[in-house]
């Protein structure tokens, strides 16, 4: 064996002198470099984009996504969807640990966690799909992965489930960037609410504004009303089409006393979506796009044409701390733990 790249250049097939993640195709050969680690893998949760544009190409015929999703890796070396760009999660259990990295004290052969970096970047290799989940978005598989040196990861949970770890870490870094953007007295929107990482981060949102502060769910229609409202998840709530930037902004003023936001999160999962983020953000305000549909194009020349000052971030999946925040919104609110366990267990 052989010291590899940090960041794994060394795996990269084409083109060369890019980094995993741009690349079209990355070397899968499971045999690690001293500084890899290699991952015994047992499930893929695939980026909720990703997902989403999948399922639909495939007309919701479970077959035919199996074999979209086996062609991907196969030409790719990896699982990043070629229409998205992105990629998702997995979890499994570490089977062999380079000798550059032995030294690592928070990680032995054995132990069972989850990937915090993207499939998009990390070499895969899938033996046997075993099942698809679509409510869930998460593929069972027989297979293999490979993290690099700079690669990131949860050690998964011992108070928990892991199917249910595994879902909020999917999304771990849009509670934690929630934490650190919300401010005491915000007013906060949210679009996309009723999903998984809305839920995670509108709780996160409530418990940062305080008595004075006002956080208002989107979604696109009434079915998670009840749920966010009823466990205090969001003080407001009201039904929009996501991609009809006018009438968010329309119903967003209403739930804020006519007033503009001083943040919005975007966690919805289609595109076209930008304007209605940034629209009904005050000059100064920020916007959060931890989407993987969007356009860096529409939003910035979105927000150019309609001469608005905005903070406008995008969504690293990774945020100091992500993996300990989420879990930990988990064990605080029986409320949440309790949606989340219906969902995804």
């Amino acid at each position: 064996m052989a010291m590899g790249n940090k960041y794994g250049a060394h795996r990269v097939i084409e083109p060369k002198g890019l980094l995993p993640q741009a690349a079209q195709q990355i070397d899968n050969n499971m045999e690690i470099y001293d500084n890899e680690i290699l991952i015994d893998v047992s499930a893929l949760n695939i980026d909720s984009a990703s997902f989403h544009q999948l399922w639909a190409a495939s007309e919701q015929d479970e077959a035919t996504l199996r074999e979209m999703i086996l062609d991907i890796v196969a030409k790719r070396g990896k699982m990043q969807n070629p229409v998205t760009g992105s990629g998702g999660m997995l979890m499994g259990t570490v089977e062999k640990i380079g000798p550059g990295l032995k030294d690592r004290k928070d990680i032995k052969e054995g132990d069972r966690i989850a990937s915090l970096v993207s499939l998009s970047l990390t070499p895969l290799r899938i033996d046997e799909i075993l099942a698809v989940h679509p409510e869930i978005e998460r593929v069972d598989i027989k297979g293999k992965a490979i993290l690099f040196e700079s690669g990131i990861y949860a050690k998964l949970p011992d108070d928990m489930p892991e199917p249910l770890a595994l879902a909020a870490l999917d999304v771990a870094g849009a509670p934690a960037q929630t934490a650190n953007l919300v401010r005491p007295g915000d007013s906060v929107l949210i679009l996309g609410a009723g999903g998984k990482s809305g839920m995670l981060c509108a709780y996160e949102a409530m418990k940062r504004v305080g008595p004075c502060g006002n956080v208002v769910g989107m979604s696109r229609n009434e079915r998670p009303k009840a749920t966010l409202l009823d466990n205090k998840f969001v003080h407001k709530f009201f039904v929009a089409d996501a991609a009809k930037p006018v009438e968010v902004l329309e119903r967003a003023l209403e739930c804020n006393d006519g007033k503009e936001y001083d943040v919005s999160i975007n966690v919805v999962n289609i595109e076209g979506t930008e304007m209605s983020s940034i629209l009904p953000v005050r000059d100064g305000g920020t916007v959060y796009f931890f989407s993987m549909a969007t356009s860096f194009t529409r939003a910035a020349l979105g927000a150019e044409g309609i001469g608005k000052d905005v903070l406008m971030i995008i969504g690293n999946g990774y945020t100091k701390n992500h993996a300990e925040v989420t879990l930990q919104e988990l064990r605080e609110s029986k409320a949440l733990r309790d949606i989340f366990e219906q969902s995804y267990l």
